[in-house]
């Protein structure tokens, strides 16, 4: 169960995070409607990692993993700047730690989906 919410919320959290350079893209093409959408997609993002986060919190629990809290938990710190760097407008934080978090959120994916989430004492033995 907390295997297949771990990869649900690490796939929909990656999601909502590539389409946040989408809707930078149509602010910066000249549609500004385009950073209405990407504001709303950045309290998407960030509520979607809070999430991630909780599950994450689980599977630590009940699994016994710690790296996907520990992941997480510095994705959710570098989201919570990225998100502030954005409202303040300071574009040269903003956009090179959006780079930074697509990227970060593709491992994460990555890992998700390819590392099996197996109990601790069942994979030692």
């Amino acid at each position: 169960m907390w295997a297949g919410a771990w990869r649900a919320a690490v796939t929909t959290h990656g999601v909502a995070v590539y389409g946040q350079p989408v809707f930078a893209g149509v602010y910066l093409s000249g549609d500004f409607d385009g950073l209405g959408m990407h504001a709303t997609g950045a309290d998407v993002v960030t509520s979607l990692c809070l999430v991630q986060l909780v599950v994450a919190v689980g599977v630590w629990v009940r699994l016994r993993r710690a790296w996907p809290f520990l992941v997480t938990l510095a994705l959710a710190a570098a989201e919570t700047v990225q998100y502030f760097a954005g409202t303040a407008g300071a574009l040269w934080l903003h956009i090179p730690l959006g780079v930074f978090t697509v990227a970060a959120a593709t491992l994460l994916f990555a890992a998700a989906w390819l590392r099996p989430l197996v109990r601790r004492e069942a994979a030692d033995a």
